[in-house]
């Protein structure tokens, strides 16, 4: 089976790419080769094992780009892991991994989302978001499970707030920009530091009717100009690494609105308290956090007064709940 394939729409370029893949790695290990292999990949997915319950990490990158790169992140991965596993490399032809990944990528329902792979006959939905993503070499497929807790916090948070200013930091495929925009019918700010990502958000938003209002732009963060201009926020999405998250933290509180929430993604479980430290030393208080799987999903938000947001610091204020 796959776990998940992600980040954009297929490349129809002619570069020459080779399939690289790690081996009977615990799941335990999976999240550090991932992020390893993301580094210099166009494209990863993870394949469980059933027989043996270890997992098999492949990607997918042109032929020996960013070697330097990968084996740092290789060498880090090992180090934080304790495993070392050996990195294997083939040739690959694209229609051939395209064809793997149409085989495992089905229909889901995540929340109130219902994502739909375009070599699937359309149906008619009741009741749900309907996201349409093509099965290319590279897209957001919604099944890494920090995009399933993004999406599982975002239906919550739409059933009691109709957020009104919106951003999705790291937007990758633009899966969590589409579904606010298709459930609010509102604009969204969809930034992303990689060019093929603004470009496959773009795409993929025509693709789902939403192109008016999921605006895609290149962008690194909260300094971009764009970014700032647009605070303050009432709904931030960042599905992106702990240590980013905790760096931002202060540019997150600063641009989000009184009673303002943040969706924080990216993290592992280990990572959560980490992350929720940097954010309630800005006055931030935990809402809820979702487990899924060695991940976890943060939905933090913005303080109204001082009193509250001191309450924040020492912990008072805020609950966890699980999904």
């Amino acid at each position: 089976m796959t776990r998940d394939v992600y980040s954009g729409k297929r490349d129809r370029r002619a570069d020459p790419l080779e399939s690289l893949w790690l081996e009977g790695l615990p799941e335990a290990a999976v999240p550090a080769f991932e992020s390893a292999l993301a580094t210099v990949c166009r494209s990863v997915a993870l394949f469980l094992d059933e027989a043996t319950d270890t997992w098999r990490v492949e990607g997918v990158r042109p032929q020996g780009a960013r070697e330097d790169e990968l084996e740092a992140a290789l060498a880090l991965a090992a180090m934080v892991t304790g495993v070392a596993p050996v990195l294997q490399s083939a040739p690959v032809e694209a229609e051939g991994w395209l064809a793997r990944t149409v085989e495992a990528f089905g229909e889901q329902a995540i929340g109130d989302v219902l994502i739909r792979p375009t070599h699937l006959p359309p149906r008619r939905v009741y009741g749900r978001t309907l996201l349409v993503l093509d099965a290319g070499i590279a897209f957001g497929s919604g099944e890494h499970a920090s995009t399933r807790g993004c999406l599982l916090a975002f239906s919550a948070v739409a059933k009691r707030r109709r957020p009104r200013r919106l951003l999705d930091l790291g937007t990758g495929s633009g899966i969590l920009a589409m579904a606010a925009a298709k459930r609010l019918k509102r604009p969204v700010l969809a930034t992303d530091i990689e060019p093929w990502s603004v470009r496959v958000a773009e795409q993929n938003a025509q693709m789902n009717g939403v192109g008016r209002l999921v605006r895609a732009a290149l962008a690194d963060g909260w300094t971009a100009r764009r970014v700032r201009a647009g605070r303050p926020y009432d709904l931030v999405f960042a599905n992106i690494l702990a240590r980013p998250l905790c760096a931002m933290a202060k540019h997150l509180a600063a641009g989000l609105a009184p009673g303002g929430t943040a969706i924080l993604a990216g993290l592992l479980g280990t990572q959560a308290r980490m992350v929720l430290a940097a954010h309630r030393r800005r006055g931030m208080v935990l809402e809820r956090a979702l487990p899924v799987g060695p991940w976890t999903t943060l939905v933090l938000r913005r303080s109204f007064s001082r009193a509250n947001a001191r309450r924040a610091q020492t912990g008072r204020g805020a609950q966890r709940h699980s999904a």
